[in-house]
């Protein structure tokens, strides 16, 4: 029997990440704690350079739009897992799932050009230090971030359309803790060759864009810093970096990890468990790399707690 087409959609199915009934409270407990963690520590993070005044500039404001974002990310997603787990029901709405997929590709994607503008912004630190004021000015900053705001709106706001194109079966389960949009694509009943086509090219331009602004940054870097004569000159350059080149590793071998694992397997529930690592746990470990590993946020933390 075919499938009936539905033109209105009332709501969808979230499979979540495990059907067993004794997993929930385990999975609520553990999320919850992820959760709180994220967002106490990028909030820390936001409060820390607004406050500290040795931190106004240009690599903190773009940390601090990083956390920021970090926080919305993971609020997209998590709070909707939580509630769904405690009320025992898996529902969405509509809107409500088409809300997500809007708000998810937005602040994933904000996430992806704040790195690449705070490679550039390293790169100018260390290959032009005495031109870096100049360049790096509150304008430039204020220009570079209104940038990365407008064009992942439009970005969102074009994947949100072309789902709005779709319609939908009865078959309205997804198998993951989300509206993830290649899910959601997945279960339409019409033609989506115009979605696909959408999505990995924003796929491909977006992020081929930002990683090779971000190699290229780098190994400008690296290529500065071998010229520098003495091994502390290097490891001071090398420092103001560390933190920033442990983020990227982590975002893109996160959401490489999940993508190869989703073309190699077939079961979606272990693709979307895959996916928990860059939606929830990336953003969670940042505020702990940049204050572990950055001496001026652990000075400006110490003089809020003292």
């Amino acid at each position: 029997m075919e499938p009936e087409n539905k033109t209105s959609v009332p709501e969808f199915i979230l499979l979540g990440l495990s059907k067993e009934t004794e997993l929930q409270p385990l999975l609520f407990g553990m999320f919850l704690f992820m959760y709180l963690v994220t967002f106490t520590g990028n909030l820390l993070i936001i409060l820390v350079v607004i406050r500290d005044s040795h931190l106004h500039t240009p690599m903190y404001f773009f940390l601090s739009n990083l956390s920021f974002a970090d926080i919305c990310f993971t609020s997209t997603t998590v709070p909707k897992m939580l509630l769904n787990i405690q009320m025992k029901n898996k529902m969405i709405t509509y809107k409500g799932c088409i809300t997500q997929i809007y708000f998810f590709m937005l602040f994933g994607d904000l996430d992806n050009f704040l790195l690449t503008v705070m490679a550039y912004d390293r790169f100018v630190a260390i290959c032009h230090p005495l031109h870096y004021t100049v360049i790096m000015n509150h304008k430039v900053c204020s220009l570079l971030l209104l940038l990365s705001w407008v064009l992942t709106l439009l970005v969102s706001l074009v994947h949100g359309l072309m789902v709005l194109r779709l319609s939908f079966c009865t078959e309205l389960e997804i198998p993951h803790f989300f509206c993830e949009l290649n899910q959601v694509i997945q279960l339409a009943c019409s033609d989506t060759f115009l979605n696909y086509l959408v999505l990995y090219f924003a796929i491909g331009i977006l992020g081929v864009m930002s990683l090779t602004g971000i190699l290229f940054s780098y190994t400008k870097i690296v290529s500065s810093i071998l010229r520098i004569s003495s091994a502390g000159g290097k490891y001071k350059a090398f420092s103001t970096c560390g933190s920033h080149i442990s983020v990227v590793t982590l975002f893109y071998g996160t959401g490489f990890g999940v993508y190869l694992s989703s073309a190699a397997s077939q079961n979606s529930r272990a693709s979307a468990i895959a996916s928990v690592m860059y939606t929830v746990v990336t953003p969670m470990l940042n505020p702990f790399i940049y204050s572990l590993r950055n001496k001026d946020i652990k000075q400006a933390l110490r003089k809020i707690f003292s």
